[in-house]
């Protein structure tokens, strides 16, 4: 009998119980993957979507909430002024419920700005002017909200006609509706506001140069900030809360299996003190009892790990079928986050063990004529 035979056994012995140590890991690398899985995903989404309209530099007023605080529309004036500034485009973002679709991203744009010019019409047409009450939306919406070219959308209190479906290049993009900024901004109250400043800096512009920008436009907007576009998300302090709290509520269901892998190891030790003994008396030494006890351990957590990827995998992409999420975000279940959680999982396996395999250790030969 080799000794990955008696390790083996020794999860098989009680496999209701070995079942349900295996769920409790699951349950907590799922929580992983999942939650973790999504904040990088809705981080990297966002980065994404910024480079594919072309942004370099973004100004806002990123206090509080996921979404910033609204702002004058002339400092989009003041800083297109800046040196280093190619160009510049004005927006008003709001995160609404949308009829069925509790959120959607509604972003109205400055009209004729650079923000509108990857947007691909793949049915209808473009708004024709800033001024008309019309709406495109990305092809993702469109399935979600099951509109085509022709139907009405509502927003706020306006019904607005759908002219057109595009494709913006970015799952980001292609979740939203978007309008001119001076009909969003009359449909929501907030006329001549906005909550970002998106900047094309000039060709070749250096990291000082930058930086002196980023300083002129602390002159012109006290209450705001330019930051370079994929560090936008970032810097959300709602959304590193929300981070903190996926790996919080990760961490805890992550305690909650390596109490469950605890006590399995103590049963398990408890249960086979004659076994234990008996291989004592026939000249094992108590460290390899120990290595025993851990490997049990450590082959639970891996099993467990397993298990949870692939149920944090499969719930997630069931999640994302859904009409509250499609759209918004593309989740990040990356190599390295699924080797990590499988990591994690072995190490929860492994200190799970310890207490047990000394616990074993200490047990003497002559307990093996009992029982």
């Amino acid at each position: 009998m080799t000794f990955f035979t008696i390790v083996t056994r020794g999860l098989l012995r009680r496999p209701v119980r070995t079942m349900l140590t295996l769920g409790g890991i699951a349950i907590g690398i799922a929580a992983v993957v999942a939650l973790v899985g999504m904040a990088s995903g809705y981080q990297k989404g966002i980065g994404k979507q910024l480079d594919v309209i072309g942004i370099d530099v973004v100004v806002s007023n990123m206090n509080g909430g996921m979404l910033p605080k609204t702002y004058d529309a002339s400092i989009e004036q003041q800083v297109a002024k800046l040196p280093h500034v190619a160009s510049t485009s004005s927006v008003l973002m709001q995160m609404l419920s949308i009829e069925d679709a509790p959120m959607m991203m509604v972003s109205g744009r400055k009209w004729g700005g650079f923000t509108w010019d990857k947007l691909k019409i793949l049915e209808g047409r473009m708004p024709k002017d800033a001024n008309e009450k019309v709406v495109i939306i990305g092809r993702l919406a469109a399935e979600v909200l099951k509109k085509k070219v022709g139907d009405t959308v509502q927003i706020e209190a306006e019904e607005l006609p759908v002219v057109g479906v595009f494709d913006g290049g970015a799952l980001v993009e292609n979740g939203a509706i978007i309008l001119s900024l001076n009909v969003l901004q009359a449909i929501t109250g907030e006329e001549g506001k906005i909550n970002f400043t998106d900047v094309r800096l000039t060709p070749n512009t250096t990291k000082e140069e930058q930086a002196e920008l980023f300083k002129k436009v602390k002159e012109v907007f006290p209450a705001g900030r330019a930051m370079v576009a994929n560090e936008v998300v970032g810097t959300n302090q709602a959304f590193r809360i929300a981070k903190a709290m996926s790996w919080s509520t990760s961490i805890l269901a992550i305690v909650v299996g390596v109490l469950g892998v605890m006590n399995t190891m103590m049963m398990t030790v408890f249960e086979r003190t004659q076994e234990i003994s008996v291989l004592l008396a026939i000249g094992w030494r108590r460290s390899r009892i120990m290595r025993m006890i851990l490997w049990e351990s450590a082959l639970l957590g891996f099993l467990g790990g397993i298990l949870g990827v692939v149920v944090g995998f499969l719930g997630v992409q069931l999640l994302m079928t859904t009409p509250a999420m499609r759209g918004l975000l593309e989740p990040d279940l990356n190599a390295r986050l699924l080797l990590v959680s499988i990591v994690i999982a072995v190490v929860v396996g492994v200190v799970s063990g310890i207490y047990p395999a000394w616990r074993s250790s200490r047990m003497m030969p002559s307990q093996a004529i009992h029982g």
